[in-house]
């Protein structure tokens, strides 16, 4: 989820400049086809677990649901954008000193909250300090709280401790701002397109914010309704009890391409359904053992069998499609002798059976798991799969079993994954991943200037994740969405990009 360097470091492209070229359609499923126009209700479905419903946007925000809806309250600083792929938001533009250590963000002439106070830079310094000090440098990669300042009433600073040319790509829809002092989140008082109006259990109906900073959206009002399963919100697109089914998988897709009524918009390589393999202890600590399990893997049967077609195979580097992703490295196939004689030198003992924890939450996450849990037998290696709920999962088992599966919503860069989830100091460190070499090369990348020098440590960083880190990435999921016919202008990014639905319109 990458970075267009040429425009990143001194990017100053105006946010309308953006949202004209993002209602440009390009005459594939979900374009106008016609003059927009205003007016209607989008009912629209996505993934959630009522148990783990969330309002406060600086928190850890698990359903697919409450994402939507943060993103459609509250402002961030920058988006997900086509090229270059981070865009302005709150921020109206961005520049760093010769360092690339300090950078300044000015927020957008005429930003306002809904109760309609304007947005001031004590505004964005108390958020951003808030989820610094909530999620730490995961979110927010400065040292600490102290390292955010106003720099006037319409600008704030971020101080890094190190450069970091790649900081507008790493805060891109992971800073919501909201009201200085705001901590009762019932209201959800932002800046964005939309307003809450109603809010229950996870279902949200929310109203057009006439005064936003980035033109007046054309709908009337976004219905979002909580869904428990893929299931279960493809039963409801294909019912027309809802306009629009976000993400909803493969199967769906095509049950309604055969539909003259609905229209199925595909992302490539949107999600990466992965296996993660803890490094730093247990039984699959040993590298060979990694990769013996990625040499039993039948890539194109996994997304054959899982994907039903609708996606791509993959290589074990998180980030496919970022432009300096490394297509030099050797596609890994399947080969059963290799993957037994690495079993045996690491003296793995395929006298156990091993569990392979997984959750109901990305489509075809809990058949990805069976698939290889089948396909490892080849290889002498017993595995159990054990489906958990999501509260349990997310409790008990993310970031801290041997063998579970994950999944992530972008992949447009390499950096943006090893922030997250690879870099030894992030709070998500899903695979126990502690590499000295790793962080240096992230590191690296960080300080690179554009072109060459960032390239080469963008490619260490997957060398290093191919050849010793702790994901079997063995596909990419094409995203699905579902709409009804009538739907038009649905945002064609992938990953997070898919929640920036302002210039969506209704046809009748």
């Amino acid at each position: 989820m990458d970075v267009n360097r040429r425009q990143l470091f001194k990017a100053g492209l105006g946010l309308s400049a953006i949202l004209t070229l993002a209602a440009c359609g390009d005459g594939s499923p979900g374009d106008s086809g016609g003059a927009p126009r205003r007016g209607g209700t989008l009912r629209i479905g996505a993934i959630g677990k009522s148990a783990k419903v969330e309002r406060d946007p600086h928190a850890t925000l698990s359903n697919d649901s409450d994402f939507l809806i943060m993103s459609l309250v509250y402002d961030p600083l920058t988006v997900p954008g086509a090229d270059p792929n981070v865009a302005p938001r709150l921020a109206s533009k961005w520049e760093s000193d010769a360092a690339q250590r300090v950078w300044t963000f000015t927020i957008a002439d005429g930003a306002a909250f809904h109760d309609g106070r304007p947005v001031t830079a004590e505004d964005v310094v108390w958020s951003l300090r808030r989820l610094r000090e909530t999620a730490g440098e995961t979110k927010v990669p400065v040292a600490s709280a102290d390292d955010i300042k106003a720099a006037g009433p319409n600008a704030v600073t971020l101080t890094c401790a190190n450069p970091n040319s790649q900081l507008p790509l790493l805060l891109r829809l992971m800073t919501f701002t909201v009201p200085r002092g705001t901590t009762d989140f019932t209201r959800a008082v932002g800046s964005g397109p939309f307003q809450l109006e109603s809010y229950h259990n996870g279902n949200a109906r929310l109203i057009r914010n006439d005064a936003w900073h980035g033109g007046a959206p054309l709908l009337d009002a976004i219905e979002v309704t909580l869904f428990e399963s893929p299931e279960s919100m493809a039963n409801a697109v294909l019912a027309r009890q809802i306009d629009l089914a976000s993400s909803v998988g493969a199967v769906a897709g095509r049950t309604a391409e055969g539909r003259g009524d609905l229209q199925v918009v595909r992302r490539p390589d949107d999600v990466a359904v992965v296996i993660a393999m803890r490094t730093c202890d247990g039984p699959f600590a040993d590298a060979r053992v990694r990769t013996a399990l990625r040499l039993a893997v039948d890539r194109e049967a996994m997304v054959a069998q899982v994907l039903s077609g609708y996606g791509s195979i993959a290589n074990d580097v998180l980030g496919t499609a970022d432009p300096t992703y490394d297509k030099s490295l050797a596609q890994r196939t399947r080969d059963v002798a290799k993957a037994k004689q690495l079993l045996a030198a690491a003296k793995f003992d395929t006298g156990k059976t091993y569990q392979l924890l997984t959750k109901q939450e990305a489509p075809g996450e809990v058949e990805s798991a069976k698939v290889f849990a089948s396909q490892v037998e080849d290889i002498g290696v017993s595995i159990e799969v054990v489906v958990q709920d999501s509260n349990a999962f997310y409790d008990q088992t993310w970031l801290k079993a041997p063998l579970y599966t994950a999944n992530w919503g972008t992949n447009d860069s390499v950096v943006f994954f090893a922030s997250k989830v690879m870099y030894s100091r992030t709070k998500w460190n899903e695979t126990g991943f502690q590499d000295p070499d790793f962080d240096k090369a992230y590191l690296d990348a960080l300080a690179a200037p554009a072109g060459a020098k960032f390239t080469e440590a963008s490619r260490t960083i997957q060398q290093i994740q191919y050849d010793h880190g702790g994901y079997l990435v063995w596909g990419l999921a094409d995203g699905i969405d579902v709409a009804s016919s009538s739907v038009r202008d649905l945002p064609k990014l992938g990953g997070y990009g898919r929640v920036q639905l302002e210039r969506v319109w209704m046809s009748n």
